[in-house]
């Protein structure tokens, strides 16, 4: 079988699927490839992972039309976020305020993973340029002057102008594709679980680098927080054998209390903790997006958030040269998503890890310099201002801030 289209994307993912509904409403026709079966594509699986989404990601999901489709419910406002260290008091905050264009005062928004791609196939499949194509896992791929040609493990061939990976972090069209990718093992993993707890949380994250371990608590809905716990990988297996009742005890202790007694109210996950970044995002007739461009430590909750400025980006791009028939497979518009996507992505990138490494690293220098950040922070108001308007920029995707400039982006015109 040899079939063609204007765009190849491999992964249905919530990355690659929300690229192929900007192409279609672009007027460009593709042909969506995953490995895995359609019934696990239709149906996926709660992962414990909740999305956090800035404002500028919410935008594109509107756009798009995935918002709307996810249960009001399920959605969780994050209104402020605060850093502890050890048992130190200090905390750094960081909240947004209401601007011109949002009177929401929520820093983002918590989203539960298997209802995003839920959203994102349901948003692609309707439209009718979009073709999904299950059970296909890609073996080959070849690039001439005028097309790029994919090739599956069952020997069917796809043909078109252009072919871009979604596939993960750890992107096997990436790697057929001749383009290495700079890879951070933290040595770590996380282990995720909802707890019910007593007190309300007023949509507050708490990340917490106690010693030994981290603890982040997101704020979800009906008195619950997805605990999510960073430790040396060899630890994992502990955490995820510990009864219900000694779990949430530990969550419970290591907030301090805060949100009173807790009790487990749902499975453990466990997932590795790698950071991925592509050396490059474009090749002739190729593009990358999503994790296999960028896969970020969840700490700052970029991972996704990037994934859909990328599909912002792109989409804009290949856009513009369909409507002039151009050749959307060509070097020059690729480059110019490239450039932007990197100019975005790689300083918060290279920041997220140098954060982790330092407020993760338990010698002695290291606890000292944190503790002296969070005196910063605490006697140095100005400064703090600062540091705190550029972080909630960056978490907020674009929105302002108490003290922070800045305009929102949107669709076509992401922030700058």
């Amino acid at each position: 079988m040899n079939e063609s289209s204007d765009v190849l994307i491999v992964g249905a993912g919530p990355a690659g699927l929300a690229l192929a509904a900007a192409l279609g409403d672009a007027g460009l026709r593709c042909i969506v490839l995953e490995q895995q079966s359609r019934a696990a594509i239709d149906d996926p699986a709660e992962d414990g992972r909740e999305i956090a989404l800035t404002h500028r990601a919410r935008r594109t999901m509107e756009q798009l039309g995935l918002w709307s489709a996810i249960d009001a419910a399920a959605v969780a406002p994050l209104r402020e976020a605060r850093v502890l260290d050890g048992d130190a008091p200090q905390s750094l905050r960081f909240a947004a305020r209401s601007t011109a264009d949002h009177d929401d005062d929520a820093l983002g928004w918590l989203v539960p993973n298997h209802l995003i791609r839920r959203a994102a196939l349901a948003a692609a499949l309707r439209r009718p340029t979009t073709q999904l194509v299950c059970d296909a896992r890609v073996t080959a791929l070849e690039r001439a002057d005028k097309r790029a040609t994919l090739t599956l493990a069952d020997g069917r061939q796809w043909h078109a102008p252009l072919v871009i990976a979604a596939d993960s972090r750890f992107s096997g069209t990436r790697r057929l594709a001749g383009i290495g990718a700079s890879m951070k093992d933290f040595g770590r993993s996380v282990v995720v679980g909802r707890v019910a707890h007593e007190r309300p949380n007023e949509g507050i994250a708490w990340e917490c680098f106690r010693y030994g371990n981290t603890l982040a608590l997101l704020p979800m809905n009906g008195d619950q927080v997805s605990a999510v716990v960073t430790l040396a990988s060899h630890g994992a297996p502990e955490w995820l054998a510990l009864p219900d009742e000694e779990f949430a005890r530990r969550i419970e202790s290591q907030s301090g209390g805060r949100l009173g007694v807790m009790r487990a109210v749902g499975p453990r996950h466990h997932y590795p903790l790698v950071a991925v970044y592509a050396e490059r995002f474009v090749a002739p007739r190729f593009a990358l997006i999503g994790d296999a461009a960028v896969g970020m430590h969840p700490v700052t909750a970029h991972g996704y958030n990037f994934g859909l400025y990328g599909v912002e980006v792109l989409a804009r791009e290949l856009q513009a040269v369909h409507a002039r028939s151009g050749d959307i497979g060509a070097l020059p518009p690729l480059l110019t998503y490239e450039r932007e996507h990197r100019r975005v992505t790689l300083p918060i990138y290279l920041g997220t890890n140098a954060l982790v490494s330092l407020f993760t690293d338990e010698r002695g220098p290291a606890k000292l310099a944190r503790q002296a950040v969070l005196r910063v922070a605490e006697h140095a108001p100005g400064l703090s201002t600062l540091i705190k308007a550029a972080v909630t920029r960056q978490l907020t995707g674009g929105v302002r801030a108490s003290g922070a400039p800045g305009t929102p982006g949107a669709l076509g015109a992401p922030s700058r």
